[in-house]
């Protein structure tokens, strides 16, 4: 297995688009950028068939498009600036993000007083608007990043929670039988923390042995439950995002119709601030775990 690359550390205002760096003291200046406010809304509206102006409907989004205004000038060194566009552009063709239905790519920025966020979707253009330049190093460019199925920005760093069956809070030195008397709340094991201002999507992996799980968030009253048996050595691996949505044993099989109603993957989500997450299984052994995986999730960069 192929080890992934150093995550690249940035600065206010720099952005980050298949491993090169853009913006303030970088070799490539960002003039412009749009597309970082809210997302345009795809209005339901119909139009009122007995009288005036129109009936409201549900308002979602459509993709964000961020689009980027910036140029590559590396003075005097012209080699240095198409070795820096043929880099953009093998981000563009990567196949990876470009011929799979559920390939993503990553737009990374920071704004001052922010950590890094990460947009997941689709570069779509890297276009160098003109050549003229090339010679002395200047090459201006259009880039586009379609955020297609979460418009949402990420933590760049994620949160990862462990839980064994026994979730009871204890302090050092209680015994079994009197922890609860002594606990402090905020030692409860299964709190879970989103510091953004937006939902989260979690994704959840349970590992055997363990028979018919059940997974719930005790802020929200979302519960996600299997009609399944699980060996030791075996998991099973429950992803909540957009696009992504899915039930696998082992990464292999799918088990989406061992849900058990009125489980709902797309409803399982993760409230800005602080809730709690608690799971049951049948384990005689009590070495089972739930493993919870999130990014904090942001309305903006």
């Amino acid at each position: 297995m192929s080890t992934p690359p150093p995550r690249i550390e940035l600065a206010p205002w720099q952005y980050e688009i298949g491993g090169v760096v853009l913006g303030t003291g970088t070799p490539i200046p960002v003039a412009d950028v749009e597309g970082l406010g809210a997302p345009t809304v795809r209005a339901q509206d119909t139009d009122n068939p007995v009288g005036d102006g129109v009936l409201p409907g549900q308002d979602f989004y459509a993709a964000r498009t961020v689009r980027i205004e910036a140029g590559i000038k590396t003075p005097g060194d012209p080699t240095a600036a198409a070795d820096l566009l043929a880099r953009l552009h093998k981000a563009l063709d990567d196949p990876a993000a470009r011929t799979s239905a559920t390939g993503r790519a990553v737009l990374r920025g920071r704004w001052p007083g922010h950590n890094i966020r990460r947009l997941y979707g689709r570069l779509r253009r890297v276009e160098a608007v003109s050549t003229a330049q090339a010679r002395h190093g200047w090459i201006p460019l259009d880039i586009e990043f379609a955020a297609t199925l979460d418009t949402r920005w990420h933590a760049d760093e994620s949160s990862r929670l462990v839980l064994p069956l026994d979730q009871t809070p204890r302090r050092e030195g209680d015994t079994p039988q009197h922890c609860d008397e002594h606990a402090d709340p905020d030692d409860r094991p299964g709190w879970i923390t989103n510091h953004g201002n937006a939902t989260a999507w979690p994704s959840l992996r349970i590992h055997g042995p363990a028979a018919n799980p059940r997974v719930w968030n005790t802020a929200t009253g979302q519960s996600i439950e299997l009609a399944l048996t699980l060996r030791s050595g075996e998991w099973v691996e429950l992803e909540t995002r957009p696009g992504t949505r899915w039930a696998l044993r082992n990464g292999v099989t799918n088990v989406a119709t061992d849900l058990v109603p009125p489980s709902r993957l797309d409803r399982f989500i993760l409230p800005p601030g602080r809730s709690e997450i608690s799971w049951s299984a049948d384990d005689a052994t009590g070495s089972s775990r739930l493993e919870v995986n999130w990014r904090s999730a942001y309305t903006s960069l």
